[in-house]
């Protein structure tokens, strides 16, 4: 499986967001986005969500450019995850059950996800109760239980404890075990050194670098950590 974007353009106004990006993803894979405040990651991602609708450009699975219900196929946790306030942890997973019509076993697979990300004993808390880790966890959970095959996530990280950021690159990496291609955006520049297989470097809109860390620094050979290439390529 993989996700391609070719030539996402998105403007406001006069002013454009996203300027040609292209990239890839294949199953399995963690790419990740960083860039200064207003680069259009998340720009970026919520067009290829299907939350905004590019001006250029098209996504595609395995070569089928993707137009309608793109929610059963692509997934975004946001900055801060929403959920509904009023229902349970595990109430969220049977609607996402009915909503992506799951035959019969997903009550137990549900179960399976909640102790799997720590959950079982919080599967009664409400979504106003639950903290932002919970929140996250368990749309992670009902993306699993929907299986998507692609999961975007825009700045996970923040607002979590050093604990809350273990877990979380536990949870992304048993994504990309799982087979599903991950997109994560993050300002953590040691995290995406860390975790991804490969960056895309935004600036102003556009791509200015992307590959994996060797790459990058096959072609900036003056930087000895991504953080070092970062600020050179941004800044100059």
């Amino acid at each position: 499986m993989s996700l391609r974007v070719e030539g996402l353009t998105k403007r406001f106004g006069r002013k454009t967001a996203v300027n040609d990006l292209s990239f890839a993803v294949e199953s399995g894979e963690l790419v990740g986005f960083i860039g200064p405040n207003g680069a259009g990651k998340t720009t970026s991602l919520q067009c290829i969500a299907g939350f905004l609708r590019p001006d250029a450009g098209h996504i595609s699975i395995d070569g089928v450019v993707v137009e309608k219900e793109r929610g059963r196929q692509i997934a975004l946790i946001a900055e801060t995850p929403d959920v509904y306030p009023l229902l349970t942890l595990w109430e969220h997973l049977a609607f996402v059950a009915r909503g992506a019509r799951l035959g019969a076993g997903w009550e137990a697979r549900a179960d399976e996800l909640l102790a799997r990300f720590g959950l079982a004993d919080e599967r009664d808390t409400l979504g106003q109760a639950a903290s932002k880790g919970m929140r996250q966890k368990a749309l992670i959970a009902a993306t699993l239980l929907a299986r998507t095959r692609v999961v975007l996530l825009d700045e996970p990280m923040i607002g979590l404890d050093p604990q809350g950021q273990r877990e979380l690159r536990v949870l992304v990496r048993d994504l990309c075990a799982d087979g599903i291609a991950v997109v994560m955006s993050t300002h953590q520049i040691d995290a995406a050194q860390s975790m991804c297989d490969r960056v895309v470097i935004l600036n102003h809109g556009t791509a200015i670098a992307s590959g994996t860390f060797d790459e990058l620094h096959a072609s900036n050979p003056g930087g000895e950590s991504l953080e070092a290439i970062y600020f050179d390529l941004t800044t100059s």
